[in-house]
Protein backbone atom coordinates (compact mmCIF):
# COMPACT_ATOMS: atom_id res chain seq x y z
CA UNK A 1 0.00 0.00 0.00
CA UNK A 2 2.56 2.34 0.93
CA UNK A 3 4.58 1.91 -2.20
CA UNK A 4 1.15 2.65 -4.49
CA UNK A 5 0.93 5.78 -2.68
CA UNK A 6 4.20 7.04 -3.06
CA UNK A 7 4.26 6.22 -6.26
CA UNK A 8 0.29 7.73 -6.75
CA UNK A 9 2.49 11.18 -5.47
CA UNK A 10 5.36 11.21 -7.76
CA UNK A 11 3.06 10.53 -10.74
CA UNK A 12 1.09 13.53 -9.18
CA UNK A 13 3.85 15.83 -8.98
CA UNK A 14 4.93 15.26 -12.51
CA UNK A 15 1.41 16.22 -14.22
CA UNK A 16 1.53 19.22 -12.06
CA UNK A 17 5.15 19.88 -13.44
CA UNK A 18 3.94 19.45 -17.18
CA UNK A 19 0.98 20.84 -17.32
CA UNK A 20 0.68 23.75 -14.76
CA UNK A 21 4.45 24.81 -14.22
CA UNK A 22 4.35 26.87 -17.46
CA UNK A 23 5.04 24.50 -19.72
CA UNK A 24 8.92 24.88 -19.32
CA UNK A 25 9.83 21.44 -21.04
CA UNK A 26 8.73 22.67 -24.24
CA UNK A 27 11.99 24.35 -24.43
CA UNK A 28 9.64 26.83 -27.10
CA UNK A 29 11.21 29.82 -26.41
CA UNK A 30 13.89 30.19 -29.22
CA UNK A 31 15.44 33.75 -30.80
CA UNK A 32 14.11 34.18 -34.30
CA UNK A 33 15.02 36.84 -37.01
CA UNK A 34 12.87 39.82 -37.40
CA UNK A 35 12.05 40.66 -40.91
CA UNK A 36 11.70 44.35 -42.13
CA UNK A 37 13.64 45.94 -38.82
CA UNK A 38 15.26 49.11 -39.54
CA UNK A 39 15.84 50.69 -36.08
CA UNK A 40 19.41 49.64 -35.27
CA UNK A 41 20.62 52.41 -32.39
CA UNK A 42 24.31 52.05 -31.08
CA UNK A 43 25.04 49.08 -28.38
CA UNK A 44 27.81 48.81 -25.70
CA UNK A 45 29.33 45.28 -25.41
CA UNK A 46 31.03 45.15 -21.71
CA UNK A 47 33.13 41.79 -21.18
CA UNK A 48 34.23 41.22 -17.51
CA UNK A 49 37.68 39.00 -18.36
CA UNK A 50 39.79 36.98 -16.21
CA UNK A 51 42.39 34.35 -17.54
CA UNK A 52 40.54 33.90 -20.69
CA UNK A 53 43.78 34.13 -23.24
CA UNK A 54 42.19 30.71 -24.79
CA UNK A 55 39.08 32.51 -25.77
CA UNK A 56 39.32 35.88 -25.80
CA UNK A 57 40.09 36.36 -29.35
CA UNK A 58 37.65 34.39 -30.91
CA UNK A 59 35.36 36.13 -28.80
CA UNK A 60 36.36 39.80 -29.46
CA UNK A 61 36.84 38.80 -33.38
CA UNK A 62 33.05 37.94 -33.62
CA UNK A 63 31.93 40.99 -31.80
CA UNK A 64 34.15 43.29 -34.71
CA UNK A 65 32.93 40.95 -37.33
CA UNK A 66 28.96 41.18 -36.25
CA UNK A 67 27.03 42.41 -38.93
CA UNK A 68 24.82 44.58 -37.08
CA UNK A 69 24.35 48.01 -39.11
CA UNK A 70 24.57 50.21 -36.06
CA UNK A 71 27.62 50.91 -34.27
CA UNK A 72 29.12 48.51 -31.71
CA UNK A 73 31.58 49.58 -29.08
CA UNK A 74 33.02 46.51 -27.25
CA UNK A 75 35.06 47.29 -23.58
CA UNK A 76 36.91 44.49 -22.24
CA UNK A 77 37.34 45.08 -18.47
CA UNK A 78 40.95 43.00 -17.89
CA UNK A 79 40.14 41.89 -14.17
CA UNK A 80 43.52 41.29 -13.26
CA UNK A 81 44.48 38.42 -15.55
CA UNK A 82 47.68 36.48 -15.02
CA UNK A 83 48.22 35.71 -18.62
CA UNK A 84 47.77 37.65 -21.41
CA UNK A 85 44.16 38.38 -21.77
CA UNK A 86 44.45 41.93 -22.57
CA UNK A 87 47.25 41.77 -24.57
CA UNK A 88 45.35 38.90 -27.14
CA UNK A 89 42.22 41.08 -27.23
CA UNK A 90 43.66 43.97 -28.34
CA UNK A 91 45.77 42.44 -31.05
CA UNK A 92 42.49 40.44 -32.18
CA UNK A 93 40.81 43.68 -32.22
CA UNK A 94 43.76 45.50 -34.34
CA UNK A 95 43.62 42.60 -36.65
CA UNK A 96 40.08 42.78 -37.67
CA UNK A 97 40.37 46.53 -38.11
CA UNK A 98 43.88 46.46 -40.21
CA UNK A 99 41.75 43.77 -42.92
CA UNK A 100 38.64 46.33 -42.55
CA UNK A 101 38.51 49.71 -41.60
CA UNK A 102 34.49 50.01 -39.78
CA UNK A 103 34.00 53.18 -37.77
CA UNK A 104 31.45 51.69 -36.48
CA UNK A 105 33.08 49.22 -34.47
CA UNK A 106 35.10 50.45 -31.34
CA UNK A 107 37.31 48.35 -28.46
CA UNK A 108 38.73 49.68 -25.80
CA UNK A 109 40.67 47.24 -22.63
CA UNK A 110 40.30 48.28 -19.66
CA UNK A 111 42.53 47.52 -16.58
CA UNK A 112 39.95 46.87 -13.37
CA UNK A 113 40.96 48.60 -10.42
CA UNK A 114 41.65 46.87 -7.68
CA UNK A 115 38.90 44.60 -5.91
CA UNK A 116 37.03 46.56 -2.95
CA UNK A 117 35.71 44.69 0.30
CA UNK A 118 32.23 43.01 -0.92
CA UNK A 119 32.29 42.97 -4.18
CA UNK A 120 32.51 39.64 -6.15
CA UNK A 121 35.54 40.50 -8.92
CA UNK A 122 32.96 39.78 -12.15
CA UNK A 123 30.17 42.37 -10.53
CA UNK A 124 33.48 44.36 -9.84
CA UNK A 125 35.10 45.05 -13.54
CA UNK A 126 31.02 45.03 -14.90
CA UNK A 127 30.22 48.00 -12.76
CA UNK A 128 33.53 49.96 -14.33
CA UNK A 129 32.77 48.84 -17.64
CA UNK A 130 28.73 50.48 -16.95
CA UNK A 131 30.60 53.50 -15.68
CA UNK A 132 33.02 53.86 -18.79
CA UNK A 133 29.98 53.23 -21.39
CA UNK A 134 27.84 55.97 -18.93
CA UNK A 135 30.85 58.55 -19.35
CA UNK A 136 32.17 57.48 -23.10
CA UNK A 137 29.02 56.41 -25.24
CA UNK A 138 26.05 57.72 -23.40
CA UNK A 139 24.58 57.98 -26.65
CA UNK A 140 24.14 53.89 -26.52
CA UNK A 141 20.73 52.70 -26.57
CA UNK A 142 21.55 49.51 -25.31
CA UNK A 143 24.45 47.95 -23.43
CA UNK A 144 24.73 44.02 -24.25
CA UNK A 145 26.71 42.26 -20.94
CA UNK A 146 28.74 39.00 -21.54
CA UNK A 147 31.79 36.60 -21.09
CA UNK A 148 34.76 36.20 -22.30
CA UNK A 149 34.05 32.50 -23.56
CA UNK A 150 31.01 33.16 -25.29
CA UNK A 151 31.46 33.54 -29.39
CA UNK A 152 27.99 35.29 -31.11
CA UNK A 153 26.92 34.49 -34.35
CA UNK A 154 27.48 37.41 -37.14
CA UNK A 155 23.73 38.15 -36.79
CA UNK A 156 23.40 37.67 -33.34
CA UNK A 157 23.26 41.81 -32.15
CA UNK A 158 21.04 42.75 -34.81
CA UNK A 159 18.30 39.96 -33.98
CA UNK A 160 18.76 40.89 -29.84
CA UNK A 161 18.10 44.13 -31.20
CA UNK A 162 15.53 43.92 -33.41
CA UNK A 163 13.71 41.46 -30.49
CA UNK A 164 14.18 43.77 -27.90
CA UNK A 165 13.04 47.06 -30.43
CA UNK A 166 9.77 45.10 -31.26
CA UNK A 167 8.25 43.84 -28.01
CA UNK A 168 9.47 47.32 -25.86
CA UNK A 169 11.76 44.72 -23.84
CA UNK A 170 14.03 46.21 -20.99
CA UNK A 171 16.16 43.16 -21.39
CA UNK A 172 16.86 40.02 -23.77
CA UNK A 173 18.40 37.32 -23.09
CA UNK A 174 19.81 34.30 -24.04
CA UNK A 175 20.94 31.25 -22.26
CA UNK A 176 24.17 30.14 -24.45
CA UNK A 177 25.02 26.37 -26.41
CA UNK A 178 27.02 25.03 -23.86
CA UNK A 179 29.49 22.27 -24.52
CA UNK A 180 28.00 19.06 -24.66
CA UNK A 181 30.98 16.47 -25.67
CA UNK A 182 31.74 13.64 -23.62
CA UNK A 183 29.95 13.98 -19.98
CA UNK A 184 29.19 16.99 -21.17
CA UNK A 185 26.25 14.92 -23.14
CA UNK A 186 24.88 13.91 -20.00
CA UNK A 187 25.35 16.55 -17.76
CA UNK A 188 24.66 19.84 -19.52
CA UNK A 189 21.32 18.76 -21.08
CA UNK A 190 20.55 17.87 -17.71
CA UNK A 191 21.86 21.42 -16.79
CA UNK A 192 19.30 23.31 -19.24
CA UNK A 193 15.93 21.19 -18.14
CA UNK A 194 16.56 21.72 -14.47
CA UNK A 195 17.06 25.52 -15.53
CA UNK A 196 13.87 25.59 -16.95
CA UNK A 197 12.28 24.16 -14.22
CA UNK A 198 13.37 26.23 -11.63
CA UNK A 199 12.59 29.30 -13.56
CA UNK A 200 9.92 28.54 -16.27
CA UNK A 201 10.50 30.96 -19.36
CA UNK A 202 6.96 31.20 -20.51
CA UNK A 203 6.48 33.01 -17.05
CA UNK A 204 10.23 34.98 -16.90
CA UNK A 205 8.47 35.98 -20.28
CA UNK A 206 5.26 37.51 -18.99
CA UNK A 207 5.50 40.44 -17.72
CA UNK A 208 2.49 40.24 -15.15
CA UNK A 209 4.13 37.38 -13.10
CA UNK A 210 6.81 38.12 -10.77
CA UNK A 211 9.17 35.11 -11.73
CA UNK A 212 12.21 36.89 -13.22
CA UNK A 213 15.54 35.03 -14.70
CA UNK A 214 18.16 35.69 -17.06
CA UNK A 215 21.14 33.91 -18.73
CA UNK A 216 24.98 35.81 -18.17
CA UNK A 217 26.63 34.86 -21.13
CA UNK A 218 24.26 36.81 -22.85
CA UNK A 219 21.97 39.81 -21.42
CA UNK A 220 21.09 43.32 -23.78
CA UNK A 221 19.63 45.87 -21.37
CA UNK A 222 18.51 48.99 -22.30
CA UNK A 223 20.81 51.79 -21.08
CA UNK A 224 18.15 53.32 -19.49
CA UNK A 225 17.45 50.50 -17.36
CA UNK A 226 20.72 49.92 -16.07
CA UNK A 227 20.68 53.45 -14.97
CA UNK A 228 17.47 53.33 -13.58
CA UNK A 229 19.00 50.54 -10.86
CA UNK A 230 22.07 52.00 -10.36
CA UNK A 231 23.81 49.37 -12.30
CA UNK A 232 25.05 46.64 -10.48
CA UNK A 233 25.28 48.06 -7.41
CA UNK A 234 22.84 46.53 -5.62
CA UNK A 235 23.98 43.06 -6.07
CA UNK A 236 27.42 43.45 -5.43
CA UNK A 237 28.50 40.76 -4.01
CA UNK A 238 26.19 38.04 -5.27
CA UNK A 239 27.33 35.01 -7.08
CA UNK A 240 24.28 34.50 -9.24
CA UNK A 241 24.19 38.19 -10.37
CA UNK A 242 22.33 37.26 -14.01
CA UNK A 243 18.40 36.31 -12.18
CA UNK A 244 19.71 39.27 -9.17
CA UNK A 245 20.00 41.98 -12.57
CA UNK A 246 16.82 40.24 -14.20
CA UNK A 247 14.94 40.89 -10.98
CA UNK A 248 16.10 43.90 -10.30
CA UNK A 249 14.95 45.17 -13.75
CA UNK A 250 12.00 43.20 -14.00
CA UNK A 251 10.33 44.82 -10.46
CA UNK A 252 10.76 48.52 -11.70
CA UNK A 253 7.84 48.84 -12.60
CA UNK A 254 4.32 46.37 -13.35
CA UNK A 255 5.01 47.64 -17.24
CA UNK A 256 8.52 46.46 -17.55
CA UNK A 257 9.12 43.29 -19.94
CA UNK A 258 12.16 40.93 -20.07
CA UNK A 259 12.45 37.52 -21.88
CA UNK A 260 14.72 35.10 -22.05
CA UNK A 261 15.12 31.97 -24.57
CA UNK A 262 17.09 29.42 -25.74
CA UNK A 263 20.35 30.04 -27.77
CA UNK A 264 20.94 27.29 -30.90
CA UNK A 265 24.09 28.63 -33.15
CA UNK A 266 23.21 32.30 -31.95
CA UNK A 267 25.55 32.55 -29.28
CA UNK A 268 28.04 29.01 -28.40
CA UNK A 269 30.18 28.72 -25.06
CA UNK A 270 33.75 27.79 -25.72
CA UNK A 271 34.38 26.40 -21.99
CA UNK A 272 34.89 22.83 -22.02
CA UNK A 273 32.86 20.24 -20.61
CA UNK A 274 34.18 16.84 -21.51
CA UNK A 275 35.52 16.55 -18.14
CA UNK A 276 33.67 15.51 -15.59
CA UNK A 277 35.32 18.05 -13.11
CA UNK A 278 34.43 20.79 -15.47
CA UNK A 279 30.39 20.14 -14.91
CA UNK A 280 31.32 19.47 -11.14
CA UNK A 281 33.05 22.66 -10.42
CA UNK A 282 30.63 24.65 -12.48
CA UNK A 283 27.75 23.82 -10.32
CA UNK A 284 29.21 23.03 -6.84
CA UNK A 285 30.73 26.76 -7.18
CA UNK A 286 27.14 28.41 -7.03
CA UNK A 287 24.57 25.89 -6.31
CA UNK A 288 24.51 26.05 -1.83
CA UNK A 289 24.26 29.68 -3.16
CA UNK A 290 20.98 29.11 -4.87
CA UNK A 291 19.66 27.86 -1.80
CA UNK A 292 20.23 31.05 0.37
CA UNK A 293 23.04 28.83 2.04
CA UNK A 294 19.69 27.05 4.58
CA UNK A 295 20.57 23.45 5.56
CA UNK A 296 17.18 23.31 5.58
CA UNK A 297 16.54 24.36 2.10
CA UNK A 298 19.07 21.67 1.29
CA UNK A 299 17.57 19.02 3.21
CA UNK A 300 14.61 19.76 1.31
CA UNK A 301 16.06 20.14 -1.96
CA UNK A 302 17.84 16.39 -1.61
CA UNK A 303 14.43 15.20 -0.41
CA UNK A 304 12.44 17.08 -3.61
CA UNK A 305 15.16 15.32 -6.09
CA UNK A 306 15.07 11.85 -4.48
CA UNK A 307 11.05 12.06 -4.51
CA UNK A 308 10.93 13.20 -8.03
CA UNK A 309 13.91 11.36 -9.96
CA UNK A 310 14.55 8.25 -8.05
CA UNK A 311 11.24 7.29 -6.78
CA UNK A 312 9.48 6.25 -9.64
CA UNK A 313 12.30 4.12 -10.95
CA UNK A 314 13.40 2.26 -7.25
CA UNK A 315 9.34 1.59 -7.06
CA UNK A 316 9.23 0.19 -10.58
CA UNK A 317 11.60 -2.31 -9.69
CA UNK A 318 10.75 -2.85 -6.17
CA UNK A 319 7.00 -3.36 -6.99
CA UNK A 320 7.15 -6.08 -10.02
CA UNK A 321 9.23 -8.30 -7.76
CA UNK A 322 6.34 -7.81 -4.97
CA UNK A 323 3.61 -8.22 -7.55
CA UNK A 324 2.36 -4.78 -6.72
CA UNK A 325 1.05 -3.76 -10.35
CA UNK A 326 -0.86 -0.80 -9.69
CA UNK A 327 2.43 0.71 -7.95
CA UNK A 328 4.42 -0.28 -10.66
CA UNK A 329 2.06 1.15 -13.40
CA UNK A 330 1.95 4.42 -11.60
CA UNK A 331 6.01 4.39 -11.50
CA UNK A 332 6.51 3.82 -15.19
CA UNK A 333 4.00 5.85 -15.93
CA UNK A 334 5.47 8.54 -14.01
CA UNK A 335 9.31 7.63 -16.11
CA UNK A 336 7.57 7.53 -19.50
CA UNK A 337 6.14 11.47 -18.50
CA UNK A 338 9.45 12.55 -17.25
CA UNK A 339 11.38 11.67 -20.36
CA UNK A 340 8.44 13.01 -22.41
CA UNK A 341 9.29 16.25 -20.55
CA UNK A 342 13.36 16.40 -21.00
CA UNK A 343 13.27 15.07 -24.99
CA UNK A 344 12.62 18.69 -26.51
CA UNK A 345 15.70 19.77 -24.33
CA UNK A 346 17.64 16.85 -25.49
CA UNK A 347 16.88 17.16 -28.94
CA UNK A 348 18.18 20.97 -28.87
CA UNK A 349 21.50 19.16 -27.92
CA UNK A 350 20.97 17.02 -31.16
CA UNK A 351 20.91 13.89 -28.39
CA UNK A 352 19.33 10.40 -28.64
CA UNK A 353 15.50 9.53 -27.89
CA UNK A 354 17.01 6.87 -25.37
CA UNK A 355 19.00 9.24 -23.28
CA UNK A 356 15.98 10.57 -21.80
CA UNK A 357 15.81 7.42 -19.64
CA UNK A 358 19.34 8.81 -17.97
CA UNK A 359 17.67 11.51 -16.37
CA UNK A 360 17.96 10.58 -12.93
CA UNK A 361 21.29 9.40 -13.29
CA UNK A 362 22.08 13.52 -14.15
CA UNK A 363 19.93 14.38 -11.13
CA UNK A 364 21.75 11.65 -9.33
CA UNK A 365 24.94 13.59 -9.98
CA UNK A 366 23.56 17.23 -9.28
CA UNK A 367 22.70 16.70 -5.83
CA UNK A 368 25.97 15.05 -5.19
CA UNK A 369 27.22 18.28 -6.70
CA UNK A 370 24.76 20.60 -4.63
CA UNK A 371 25.94 18.55 -1.53
CA UNK A 372 29.65 19.22 -2.50
CA UNK A 373 28.99 22.62 -2.51
CA UNK A 374 27.44 23.10 0.68
CA UNK A 375 30.28 21.00 2.03
CA UNK A 376 32.84 23.46 0.40
CA UNK A 377 31.15 26.74 1.80
CA UNK A 378 30.96 25.13 5.64
CA UNK A 379 34.81 24.57 4.89
CA UNK A 380 35.22 28.07 4.00
CA UNK A 381 35.86 27.30 0.18
CA UNK A 382 32.32 28.07 -1.15
CA UNK A 383 32.36 30.34 -4.20
CA UNK A 384 35.96 29.52 -5.59
CA UNK A 385 36.55 30.96 -9.04
CA UNK A 386 39.75 32.30 -10.98
CA UNK A 387 41.77 32.41 -7.35
CA UNK A 388 39.22 33.94 -5.72
CA UNK A 389 36.86 32.60 -2.61
CA UNK A 390 33.71 34.12 -1.88
CA UNK A 391 32.08 33.29 1.67
CA UNK A 392 28.59 33.35 2.74
CA UNK A 393 29.16 36.18 4.48
CA UNK A 394 30.77 38.67 1.75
Amino acid sequence: MGLTIISALSLAAWLYLTFLRGQFWRASERLAPIPGATNFPPVAVIIPARDEAETIAAVVTAHCQSTYPGEIFVTLVDDHSSDATAEIATAAYEKVISSKRDANRKFQCLKARPLPRNWSGKLWAVQQGIDHVQKHYSHAKYILFTDADIEFGANTIQTLVSKAEQGQLALVSLMVRLDSREWGSLLIPAFIYFFQKLYPFPLVNNSNIDIAAAAGGCMLITAQAIKKIDGVTRFKNNLIDDCALAREIKMTSPTTKIWLGLADREALSLRDNRSFASNWNMVARTAYTQLNYSPLFLVGTVAGMFFLYWAAPIIALTALFQSNFIAALLSISTIALMACTYWPTLNLYNRKPWEALLLPLAAMFYTLMTLASALRTWRGKGGQWKGRTYSSSQ
